[in-house]
């Protein structure tokens, strides 16, 4: 908008009179001050919203930066996840991935005060893992030896059934008040869908199983997994295989002892010349297997953790058995691996007493009528053995089988002499 101002002279001409022009006049005046005045008010306002504006833009930078800074460090990760890789290689060009790393098993959190022992938690022994990864995660050794926690040695003892474990009243008493020196691992069958009550040791101990047939390689894959399951907790140093119609025949703390203070391992192994021995032989299994290295032996044995690896870790001599070792061949007779690799480890003993003096393809059977004292202490001390290549002693025999379930009432009748508390090496 344009003002025109006009002089006197200019008022004269257009015939206004003075005292009209000096009117006039002082009404502009009037009029210019109050619109400079108006001017000058509008730019103060302007200069304060101005200041305003800036310190609001200012505060708000600064709590946006804060937040945008701490929402970047606690989710770097989460949001790194989802994002995609910038250059990404096409298909054909992609190199095979590395398996994921093996992480081992983290004690509990415990206070300064407190240690593993006074921390027992149960984990649960189902997972989705099939057999190549278990037997892959289960194989590692690690490299530094010392604990980077307190812990206790455990006995891993598993379990091999069908179904239910008739006897479990008799381990539950022999388990009894040693939680913190054992591990348990039942392999059932995947059908079987027992109940098993909460208070007991056996609850939530079965793992992820496959179907198993007599005289087969399934056999095998079974005690593998079990091994396998029982290596994943790095506490577990000795291992003992034991099917549903097993007994104890000693105390826990006997038992414990003989195993923990052992240098070797029990497998029962001998070279039997004969058709059910050397006979099962097939001579395509050379030359990785030669015949003087064939052996028959105990299924049900006991290792330590060495010896346990060493037979989950292999493939070669596994694939050769499976392979060439079939009926009147049984793989669970003669895949006794710790003769081939480490014979020195081993005592050539089982410690689970079997009955053979029968004769046949299957061990002696017990019913309830069988069970006395006199007949368990001739099981426990019927012979003499070796102990750690010195030591001779009358306590060969940790556990012995078969006892059908009706053993179950008289065997606990009798449980006060098999599990006193004198019982030594001699």
């Amino acid at each position: 908008m344009f003002r025109f101002f006009l002089t006197p002279v200019l008022y004269q001409s257009l015939s206004f009179s003075p005292t009209e022009a000096k009117a006039i006049m002082e009404s502009e005046t009037q009029k210019t001050f109050s619109f400079a005045k108006l001017l000058s008010c509008h730019s103060h306002l302007a200069y304060f919203f101005n200041v305003l504006s800036f310190f609001i833009g200012l505060s708000l930078g600064i709590t946006l930066c804060f937040m945008s800074s701490h929402l970047h460090i606690t989710h770097l990760f989460s949001f790194s996840s989802l994002l995609p890789p910038l250059l990404s290689p096409p298909p054909s060009q992609l190199l095979p991935q590395a398996p994921p790393p093996f992480l081992p098993p983290r004690p509990p959190l415990l206070s300064p005060s407190t240690s593993v022992e006074s921390n027992i938690t149960w984990q649960p022994l189902m997972h989705n893992m099939d057999d190549d990864e278990l037997f892959w995660r289960a194989s590692f050794v690690p490299g530094v030896k010392e604990f980077p926690f307190k812990h206790t040695p455990k006995i891993a003892f598993m379990f091999l059934a069908k179904g239910a474990i008739p006897l479990a009243p008799l381990w539950e008493m022999f388990f009894k008040g040693h939680e913190r020196l054992y591990s348990i691992y039942v392999h059932s069958h995947p059908s079987y869908k027992g109940f098993v009550a909460e208070d007991s040791v056996f609850y939530g101990r079965r793992i992820p199983s496959k179907p198993v047939e007599w005289g087969k390689s399934t056999m095998i894959d079974a005690e593998r997994r079990l091994l396998a399951n029982g290596l994943l907790d790095f506490t577990n140093k000795r291992f003992v295989l034991l099917s549903e119609s097993c007994i104890p025949l000693v105390n826990f703390a006997a038992t414990y002892s003989y195993l923990l203070n052992s240098k070797q391992s029990y497998i029962g192994s001998f070279d039997d010349p004969s058709k059910v021995g050397r006979g099962r032989y097939n001579p395509k299994m050379h030359p990785a297997i030669s015949i003087s290295q064939w052996r028959k032996g105990s299924q049900w044995f006991e290792a330590d953790r060495r010896v346990a690896t060493e037979i989950l870790s292999d493939k070669k001599y596994y694939e050769i058995f499976r392979q060439y070792c079939r009926p009147p061949c049984y793989m669970d007779e003669h895949y006794i691996l710790i003769n081939i690799l480490m014979p020195e480890q081993n005592s050539n003993r089982s410690v689970t007493w079997v009955d053979w003096s029968k004769g046949g393809p299957h061990p002696g059977k017990f019913g309830r009528e069988a069970i006395s004292k006199d007949f368990l202490k001739k099981v426990r001390f019927s012979r003499k053995c070796g102990y750690n290549g010195k030591v001779v002693t009358s306590m060969c025999f940790l556990f012995a089988r078969k006892f059908l379930p009706n053993t179950l009432q008289p065997l606990l009748e009798v449980s006060t002499m098999l599990f006193s508390s004198n019982q030594s090496m001699t």
